[in-house]
């Protein structure tokens, strides 16, 4: 934690830099010692304090300063830090008005110049003042902080994107800045009153207005351009296929980069719950899941390009090019395509104008807090939306889960069938969809038609979480690499049809087992057309596609 400030103002040079050595020789090991020449540079120090969180223990301000003197200056100050011990350096002739600011900013002491020596006039009241405001100073989160509103699809979009890469955040809603006092001082601190939202504030440097992602990984460190030129293998997409090909790749000396368009951990790593995951008799969420593995995989040397899109593949020879959504490329000699699944969109009026704004795809952990005593719709009921629907029930009044078939069994294992059903407010509503999604800027009906009866009810909803199925992003393969005509990657046999290799396949072997139509590029994962849509069997699928690499490069 950033150590606490005492901030020294005064006009004077000479003075200040007295006060400045005086406070340095004494508290510079526990505090840092900062300076402003005037009440004006003072406020906007303090402004800039506030927005990166850092604490500030003390305000020891001349009183005779032009423009703005020191008892203005505390009036201002205090509006940022009220919990600030506030001293006032004064003359002879100031003793009356230093005597009325007690009341007026609610100062604790005024001190007359000068005070020398310091150890006797001077240390003595600041070693009291700051002993008592340490015994209440409660440390500020330091970390990145969101100011935004909960209806704002841009501030979930950034809230989401913190959370999935286990970047640790405070969510300051400006909507509660008249409860919120620190929220309400926060906004007071920016340079303009009704500057845009959201704001992403960081420990250091100036904060971002409405930034885009990859400005906001780069400022976190995050690495958004690969380190290399050229790697033994590639892997296009960061879930549990991508993170075991990459975990397995690179610990047997593979240079090897993953590419991730959002964050790893992919679809199961927004999992709330996985309870029947091999070694974990307790279940683990899955952003454990992912965070594990990122480690790991971290731990043997892989690269992780996070956020970054894959937008085109060209081959040339043995070397397969992958171009990058930054406009860069990246050379390899294998390429694995693991970029799974995205939820299918439900297709009805308003869901594209309310998305981000109380309509969300998947489970949006980001916003359970909010969520609170209200009553939450999930439409789905396959395994993501039975543990979406458990995770959910800890904070909501009610989860009321829109099933379109006539039962649980079909789609979600038993053991999350039971739990469903043993949890009190949980509600099932089976034979219903949702057909049309009400609001402006934020969700606020929805209409619900029963399959049975044929009638269509509205009925409000703040919340609604949609698990329909998902489908592959692969369009930006174009016509590189063979598809179905869902979009899911063709790999071995598949490409197999009729007896006959896949066209312009040039070597004397059929595809392998993963392999898809290009020699050296492999599919995993739910992307791959005929996987099973498991959390086991991608990881195994990604750990099993690296004894296919290391045979196709033991011939290149």
């Amino acid at each position: 934690m950033a150590r606490p400030v005492i901030l020294s103002v005064d006009d004077d040079p000479d003075v200040l830099r007295a006060v400045e050595r005086d406070l340095r020789k004494r508290y510079s090991s526990t505090y840092r010692v900062m300076r402003a020449e005037s009440g004006q540079a003072a406020l906007d120090l303090l402004k800039r304090l506030k927005q990166t969180n850092d604490p500030v223990a003390l305000l020891l301000v001349d009183h005779r300063m032009p423009n703005m003197n020191g008892i203005e200056t505390l009036v201002e100050a205090v509006k940022f830090y009220p919990e600030a011990k506030r001293v006032l350096l004064t003359a002879y002739a100031d003793t009356d008005a230093a005597i009325k600011a007690i009341n007026q900013v609610q100062l604790n002491h005024y001190l007359l110049k000068p005070w020398d020596p310091p150890e006797q006039l001077l240390y003595p009241v600041l070693d009291d003042l700051l002993g008592d405001w340490q015994s209440n100073f409660r440390p500020p989160f330091q970390g990145v902080r969101v100011l935004g509103t909960r209806w704002s699809p841009k501030s979930y979009e950034i809230r989401d994107f913190l959370a999935r890469n286990q970047i640790p955040y405070q969510w300051l809603d400006a909507e509660a800045a008249e409860r919120e006092p620190e929220v309400r001082r926060l906004m007071d601190s920016l340079a303009q009153p009704d500057q845009k939202l959201p704001i992403v504030f960081f420990q250091s440097g100036d904060p971002m207005t409405q930034p885009e992602l990859p400005d906001v990984a780069a400022r976190l460190g995050l690495q958004t351009k690969a380190g290399l030129d050229f790697y033994d293998l590639a892997i296009v997409g960061g879930g549990p296929a991508g993170l075991a090909a990459a975990v397995y790749g690179a610990s047997e000396g593979l240079r090897t980069v993953m590419v991730e368009r959002e964050a790893p951990g992919g679809q199961a790593g927004l999992s709330s719950r996985i309870e029947n995951y091999l070694g974990f008799p307790s279940g683990l969420s899955g952003g454990d899941l992912a965070r594990r593995a990122v480690t790991q995989a971290k731990r043997f040397g892989v690269e992780i390009v996070s956020p970054q899109d894959a937008t085109g593949l060209r081959v040339d020879g043995p070397y397969r090019y992958l171009k990058l959504g930054n406009g860069s490329e990246l050379s390899c000699h294998t390429l694995l395509l693991a970029m799974g699944v995205q939820w299918r969109k439900l297709d009805i009026p308003g869901m594209d104008r309310l998305q981000g704004a109380g309509v969300y795809y998947g489970a949006a952990s980001t916003e359970a807090l909010s969520c609170r005593d209200e009553e939450v719709y999930v439409v789905g009921g396959a395994n993501s939306a039975g543990q979406a629907a458990m995770f959910f029930s800890k904070y909501a009044r009610r989860v009321i889960m829109l099933v379109r078939g006539e039962s649980l069994a079909a789609s979600m294992s038993q053991y999350l069938i039971d739990q469903v059903k043993q949890t009190e407010n949980i509600h099932l509503e089976f034979n219903s969809r949702v057909v049309e999604a009400h609001g402006e800027d934020r969700l606020q009906a929805i209409s619900i038609t029963c399959d049975l009866s044929g009638e269509t009810n509205k009925v409000p909803a703040t919340a609604l979480f949609i698990f329909i199925g998902a489908e592959p992003r692969t369009d930006w393969l174009q016509d590189t690499v063979e598809r179905d005509e869902r979009g899911f990657i063709l790999t071995g046999m598949d490409l197999m049809i009729g007896g006959k290799r896949p066209k312009g396949w040039q070597l004397d072997r059929d595809p392998g087992l993963l392999e898809t139509n290009i020699p050296g590029v492999f599919a995993v994962g739910d992307v791959r057309h005929g996987s099973i849509k498991r959390v086991a069997s991608g990881v195994g699928e990604g750990s099993v596609a690296i004894q296919f690499v290391h045979q196709y490069l033991s011939k290149v």
